[in-house]
């Protein structure tokens, strides 16, 4: 039996709705984990930055990031960014996925079809 699939994120995104259909679409079952409701915890982005880098998963370009005083976004380095994504989930980039012992940030078709290729 493999492992879980896990998808991270916000279900308000609209990143995230398309990610969810492709899954769907290619019959990937899946678990659902929403920062919102779940929130995330330094642990799990510790892991995660450990295989992709902490700059890839901390979303610079929404609104959430836009919102942070000066001072919260000055020097940032791993630490920091790992507490803000943890304060603020939506920092986090989406979606994360957990599948195949491999993560994944943002959501690109070409890629999912290449980690789920049935062999």
């Amino acid at each position: 039996m493999s492992a879980p699939i896990t998808i991270y994120g916000i279900k308000s995104c609209d990143t995230m709705r398309k990610a969810m259909k492709w899954l769907e679409a290619h019959g990937v079952a899946y678990d659902f984990h929403d920062y919102k409701k779940q929130g995330i915890d330094v642990a799990t982005l510790k892991q995660w930055a450990q295989n992709v880098g902490w700059e890839k998963l901390l979303n610079k370009a929404g609104t959430t990031f836009r919102k942070l005083s000066d001072s919260e976004k000055e020097n940032i380095d791993e630490p920091r960014a790992l507490a803000l994504m943890v304060a603020y989930p939506s920092l986090v980039k989406r979606p994360v996925l957990e599948a195949q012992g491999k993560i994944t940030v943002g959501f690109k078709p070409e890629i999912y079809a290449d980690l789920f290729a049935k062999n």
